[in-house]
């Protein structure tokens, strides 16, 4: 049987080598010096003056395009401004015709008029300020919402 056969071998001892194992070597050996203190702070100011010319290099880039952003912000008010006057004559002019086709089954009503009597009297040849509620009357909720949302071109000068 197996048992029989693994008491039958003889037991071998496991022994160091003769003439026993090499010394341990415990001296410390120190690791090579790359980097230096000079090295070290050369480098730092270096990265420093780098990183200082590129801000600045960034600054004058950033100054560059916010003086195009503004002259084109210039340029284009006068435009803008135009347009904004001519939206608003147009939208007088929606008012009366709405105004008129209302009021068109109304004996005596004349356009522009309260029953006759003259709303303006005393503008003359001047458009008329109107307020924003009336400037919309005639149009639906999400023209008015879309209009308040762009305030900034509807103000007056």
């Amino acid at each position: 049987s197996l048992l029989q056969e693994m008491a039958a071998t003889p037991y071998k001892q496991d022994l160091p080598p003769k003439g026993g194992y090499a010394p341990i070597n415990y001296k410390r050996i120190p690791a090579r010096s790359v980097l230096n203190a000079p090295i070290i702070f050369g480098g730092l100011i270096a990265s420093m003056g780098v990183g200082a010319w590129q801000y600045k290099k960034g600054i004058r880039t950033y100054n560059k395009l916010e003086i195009e952003m503004k002259s084109a912000s210039l340029a284009l008010e006068p435009l803008m401004l135009a347009e904004r006057d001519r939206e608003y004559l147009k939208q007088l002019r929606r008012n009366r015709d709405a105004e008129e086709k209302l009021m068109a089954d109304v004996e005596g009503w004349e356009v522009g008029t309260f029953y006759g009597h003259k709303v303006y009297k005393t503008i003359g040849d001047e458009l008329p300020l109107v307020s924003f509620d009336e400037f919309y009357i005639h149009t639906n909720r999400s023209e008015i919402n879309k209009a308040q949302t762009f305030a900034k071109w509807l103000k007056m000068d």
